[in-house]
């Protein structure tokens, strides 16, 4: 009888980093792959007109790197796709120029309340956990990875660490 008390206790800790996150809005949400080797930061998008739904920043520790990045909506299926970059050329560009610079690019999705959802929109409450679908092998294929680049193959699942003000 005496362990119950300590079990629900046990039982809160693990629940604590949902909580501590509460009211963040998705625009805001800061995550991290399981080894905390990878930052996933969501940024808002600050113009009605762009065709992007979210905008995202992917660090790596122990590196300088930083990915860029988009989420869009597709069609005719309601997807959230995403794409991240690695120094891609400002200005007048190819479609190779672009494909040369592209990590990765594939569905993002959401678990929310244990079942996988589309990515909550800019102003919703932010996803406990983010999945960026074939993340992980995509950043060893790419320019992201190699000598004072990404050395550690991240997860693609991302958990929710903290929100930007």
């Amino acid at each position: 009888m005496k362990r119950q008390p300590m079990l629900w206790l046990a039982g809160l800790a693990l629940l604590a980093p949902s909580f501590a996150c509460a009211g963040c809005l998705q625009q805001n949400a800061i995550y991290s792959d399981r080894d905390g080797a990878y930052e996933l930061t969501f940024e808002p998008v600050d113009s009605e007109a762009a065709s992007a739904s979210h905008r995202l920043k992917v660090r790596i520790s122990n590196s300088d790197l930083v990915l860029d990045g988009y989420v869009m909506p597709s069609e005719p299926v309601n997807r959230s796709n995403g794409m991240l970059f690695n120094h891609c050329p400002d200005g007048d560009v190819t479609g190779a120029d672009i494909a040369a610079c592209t990590v990765w690019e594939g569905m993002v999705y959401a678990n929310i309340a244990g079942k996988i959802d589309l990515l909550p929109a800019e102003g919703a409450d932010a996803a406990p956990e983010i999945l960026l679908a074939g993340f992980g092998a995509a950043i060893v294929e790419s320019s992201a990875w190699g000598p004072k680049k990404a050395t550690i193959a991240p997860w693609d699942v991302f958990a929710l660490k903290g929100c930007a003000p």
